[in-house]
């Protein structure tokens, strides 16, 4: 069977909800739970069949929507390609049009919608992840320094920290995951550790692939892995080991990695075009990067240094 492109919006509001829609009596999985969006009809954009898929079953128009997640599924009636967008702004009030059997807001981590199409669950997944991914350095700022502003961007809303301090020695690293580890948890933060898998498992936390151990090892069970990826072929890789999430870069020159050659944002949306993962863009990013990366097909932005600079 030829292969249905399909245009998927995550329609979400700020509070972290986001729409489904069950589909309708008489077609394939009535009564199943979904994202909306349809077909993407010939010489149509999937954004422009996003556009008029919402018009047409909710009755809104679309202002604000991303690109994001690109997922191959093979249904027993058909093969799809979904091209899932994430819908931030729109206008008008969301109501079934097209005799779908109800709408609901739900979450990623606990929907209360049942049961959901197949094709969704790595969605819901990744739907887990914050659009920031900050990167520790402790060895830069010194320990102390970076313990307290890694406490102030906790309590300022950051969701997701990675542990990458390579040059500490193995007791060294521990004790400093630990710490970390803590006000993370205090705060529901997810930790990543940087390459020592042995630490990710002791601790219970993610692990963070390097290109290298991406490209050589298998799979550890772990509740959250993710790698870094450089090409087209590590990107691949990280989708064959089914990484829960990559990151891509550099995107721009950094000061920690000069030599680096920096692939810019149209090579950056290149490469993930087709990806069934989300991917965080780094290199030389901050903050005010986030609606850049997004544009371009990014599930949001990793970062280093400007993920400690001292708040205003």
């Amino acid at each position: 069977m030829k292969r249905v492109e399909v245009a998927a919006a995550v329609i979400e509001r700020p509070d972290g909800t986001f729409l489904m829609a069950s589909r309708p009596e008489g077609k394939v999985y009535a009564g199943w739970w979904e994202f909306p969006g349809g077909k993407v009809e010939a010489g149509e954009s999937a954004r422009h069949a996003l556009d008029r898929e919402l018009r047409e079953e909710l009755g809104i128009a679309v202002e604000t929507a991303y690109p994001w997640i690109n997922r191959a599924f093979d249904y027993a009636h058909a093969r799809v390609m979904l091209r899932f967008f994430r819908v931030t702004a729109w206008q008008g009030e969301p109501h079934p049009h097209e005799g779908q059997g109800g709408l609901a807001w739900t979450h990623a981590a606990q929907p209360d919608v049942t049961p959901i199409l197949p094709a969704n669950g790595p969605i819901l997944r990744a739907l887990q992840l914050p659009l920031q991914y900050a990167i520790s350095d402790a060895a830069g700022l010194g320990e102390a320094v970076f313990l307290a502003r890694l406490t102030r961007a906790l309590e300022s809303g950051l969701r997701l920290v990675q542990l990458r301090e390579k040059r500490l020695d193995a007791g060294q690293r521990e004790r400093l995951a630990r710490e970390v580890l803590a006000r993370c948890r205090e705060h529901g933060a997810t930790l990543m550790v940087n390459s020592d898998v042995v630490l990710a498992e002791r601790l219970g936390v993610g692990a963070h692939l390097t290109s290298a151990q991406l490209m050589a090892g298998v799979r550890p069970d772990l509740p959250w892995l993710a790698a870094s990826c450089h090409d087209a072929g590590e990107l691949a890789r990280a989708v064959t080991l089914a990484v829960d999430f990559a990151v891509l870069g550099p995107v721009a020159r950094t000061v920690s990695h000069p030599e680096a050659e920096a692939m810019g944002w149209a090579r950056f949306g290149d490469l993930i075009r087709d990806c069934p993962l989300p991917v965080y863009a780094l290199g030389g990013l901050g903050a005010d990067s986030l609606d850049e990366a997004r544009r371009h097909g990014a599930h949001g932005v990793a970062m280093l240094g400007a993920a400690w600079r001292p708040q205003s």
